[in-house]
């Protein structure tokens, strides 16, 4: 049978249909961006990885795709690539357009995949707070377009009502709404203008990784994204890069013959 190998995988899962689901599509040469916009459109998950086979320490070149258009950084969906293509290895290295060159290894039953770091600066943002809601006791901002608002406890994180249409007129902005957990050392919901509430977000934990090592003192912790799915990551901050750890569940295994 012809065509390419797919698989979708939720990543950063406890169990099937936990965590957040991700296509990944190995290709055996790149297609104009056109195309891989179409086909993430027929997919129609939050992300399509697509990869290349490359030389050297490079493994493969990867680039992501929701249903609107091209992503400038996927963590999860990164991860589901690892997972689809480490084979025997015990890391995958994947060059992107972004973030320089991404690995993911693996450890025991989990894999870790290292992001460099987006440290967020204390920045007054009444208009985030007006769309996201509650009463922040602190809030931060990267240029990037990364928001922090962070809240006294999870309780306050959880009953959050975002006004997403104002959200989407913010222009290309990520918020991540945080706080002590209960269950894990910290909790979070992320809230985006191109698309509303993530399941569970890598490049958002880029941010949260630096600000959450310094506030609790130390590098490694836990993390739940109490989105609807919700999923758990062990997060450490090695450097100028974040250690996102996880478990991926394959769903489905075959090939994409369009």
């Amino acid at each position: 049978m012809s065509g390419l190998p797919f698989w979708h995988i939720d990543a950063f899962a406890d169990g099937p249909f936990t965590g957040n689901p991700a296509g990944v599509i190995w290709l055996d040469r790149w297609r104009d961006e056109a195309e891989l916009r179409r086909i993430a459109q027929e997919i129609n998950l939050p992300a399509t990885a697509f990869a290349v086979a490359a030389e050297g320490e490079v493994d493969f070149e990867i680039r992501w795709f929701s249903p609107r258009g091209e992503i400038g950084l996927c963590g999860h969906g990164t991860l589901a690539a690892g997972h689809a293509l480490i084979g025997e290895r015990e890391a995958v290295g994947f060059a992107t357009r972004t973030a320089g060159l991404v690995r993911v290894t693996r450890d025991g039953g989990t894999l870790g995949l290292s992001l460099p770091i987006i440290p967020a600066a204390p920045k007054y943002l009444p208009d985030a707070v007006d769309v996201i809601g509650g009463e922040p006791v602190e809030t931060l901002w990267h240029e990037r377009g990364y928001g922090i608002l962070r809240y006294a406890d999870e309780a306050e994180v959880r009953a959050l009502a975002p006004d997403f249409a104002a959200l989407a007129r913010m222009g290309d902005v990520q918020f991540s709404a945080t706080a002590p957990g209960v269950d894990t050392d910290i909790v979070s919901r992320v809230f985006t203008s191109r698309g509303g509430e993530d399941a569970v977000t890598g490049s958002a934990h880029s941010v949260l990784v630096p600000y959450w090592a310094a506030r609790l003192g130390r590098s490694a912790f836990t993390a739940f994204q109490a989105s609807a799915r919700g999923g758990f990551l062990d997060c450490r901050l090695d450097g100028d890069h974040a250690v996102l750890s996880g478990r991926c569940v394959t769903i489905v295994e075959g090939r994409f013959l369009a």
